[in-house]
């Protein structure tokens, strides 16, 4: 009887150790960095680096695939793009050889000597080397860029307005010469990518019969046109008024504020239809007021495009994209927001009146909207008194799956695309 009384003893603590060796944990990643986070014996948050043991060679190309491949390659494009990707590098590396080249002949028939070191000084490190540096850092940003191409494409409109602001003020002092141009070829190199990055999803949101090619080309074709009137009209000023430094001083911000104003008024005509976490609040935010859902149209002209990371009090003031050991903090937390959200995408804690919501891995738009809808629930409950939080997760919870059906079916029929959420490149877990 002892005996047996010992190992069912000794069993319970056996049981107690595993489960004290073994905690909860789970794997953030973020800007392709991924770490795992649990939570030790003591209640502590610890963080470390996902173990790497793969060979040296294989994270240089795995870095650089990160670096100059979309996102999840190859598994996240169509068959034959890296052939395109190699032919286009060759493509550009002939045209920069060239373009070399024909900068040193431009030279010469300008009267000066043909050195290979002018036209490679020139070409290279005023308008390449700079410009490209530029593209570069630029680049790491698409994500971003996908989340809220409205205002990178304004971002964009002001750095080129920049970069030529700083060429118009060289003549002043012809002794920063070459760090004045650096710096606004740097500039126009930034503004280069993020206006590429973000003209296809601005056409796409106006394509209604899958037009997406007769749109993009008729809008080049009104962009060249008057781009040939610009330089025309630029060649009349350069003549007449903008002869002298300080006529260009002049009439340069005001062309400048008409560039900016209009691109503002572009991109707030434009309808997007992709869920990002602006959006997103907005739509639930007028579902928990009138109890309807708006279209991309009702919303383009309310979108914030300077400010697009504010919260919305009636969306239930949710912050998305932090790391989940910064939304939840304690691990009695962390077990109980498990429990309410077991078969969910997502986890929210609330907390200083506001919302901390983190998505796994895999989530769609449709996750980022049941969460959203039960982080307004919860905040309006909140704010009555309804119990204790748990309770009131729980009661937000259920609310949300009873109206949920409907409420996502109505999103579709307006118009939105539930299949992606596009979060800017925001930290995400997997257990």
């Amino acid at each position: 009887m002892n005996s047996l009384l010992d190992k069912l003893i000794g069993s319970k603590k056996a049981t107690k150790r595993e489960e004290v060796q073994h905690p909860d944990f789970w794997i953030e990643t973020s800007d392709s960095i991924s770490h795992l986070c649990c939570f030790d014996a003591d209640d502590r948050l610890c963080m470390k680096l996902v173990n790497d043991a793969r060979p040296t060679y294989r994270r240089m190309v795995e870095s650089f695939l990160n670096k100059f491949f979309p996102s999840g390659y190859p598994y996240s494009v169509n068959e034959g793009y890296l052939t395109y990707t190699q032919f286009r590098a060759l493509q550009h590396f002939s045209s920069a050889a060239l373009s070399v080249l024909s900068t040193q002949s431009l030279l010469f028939a300008a009267g000066l000597r043909p050195t290979p070191a002018q036209a490679t000084a020139v070409s290279w490190i005023l308008k390449d080397g700079m410009q490209h540096a530029g593209k570069l850092i630029c680049s790491n940003m698409g994500a971003r860029m996908d989340s809220e191409p409205k205002s990178w494409r304004i971002l964009a409109d002001v750095l080129y307005d920049l970069g030529t602001g700083l060429e118009v003020l060289s003549p002043l002092c012809p002794h920063l010469f070459l760090e004045m141009a650096g710096l606004g070829n740097f500039a126009k190199g930034m503004a280069v990518v993020a206006a590429r990055a973000t003209r296809l999803p601005i056409y796409s949101s106006f394509a209604k019969e899958g037009n997406l090619s007769d749109l993009f080309a008729k809008g080049e074709a009104i962009s060249t046109l008057f781009n040939v009137a610009g330089m025309g009209a630029g060649i009349q000023l350069a003549s007449t008024i903008c002869s002298s430094t300080q006529g260009k001083m002049i009439v340069g911000p005001l062309l400048s504020v008409v560039h900016i104003y209009s691109v503002v008024q572009e991109m707030r005509a434009a309808p997007i239809n992709t869920l990002n976490p602006q959006r997103t609040a907005m739509i639930v935010a007028d579902f928990i007021k009138s109890g309807k859902v708006s279209s991309p149209a009702d919303l383009r002209y309310r979108e914030n495009l300077l400010f697009p990371d504010r919260v919305l009090e009636e969306a239930g003031s949710v912050k998305i994209g932090r790391p989940l050991r910064e939304a939840v903090k304690k691990p009695q937390y962390f077990k109980e927001l498990r429990d309410v959200f077991r078969k969910e995408k997502f986890l929210i804690n609330r907390r200083n009146q506001r919302t901390y919501m983190v998505l796994e891995q895999s989530a769609t738009g449709e996750d980022a909207l049941r969460g959203w809808l039960v982080a307004a629930f919860a905040s309006k409950m909140e704010n009555s008194a309804l119990g204790s939080e748990q309770a009131i997760l729980h009661e937000a919870y259920e609310k949300m799956e009873r109206v949920f059906p409907s409420f996502v079916s109505e999103v579709k029929t307006r118009g939105w695309h539930t299949d992606q959420f596009l979060d800017g490149n925001g930290s995400r877990f997997a257990y």
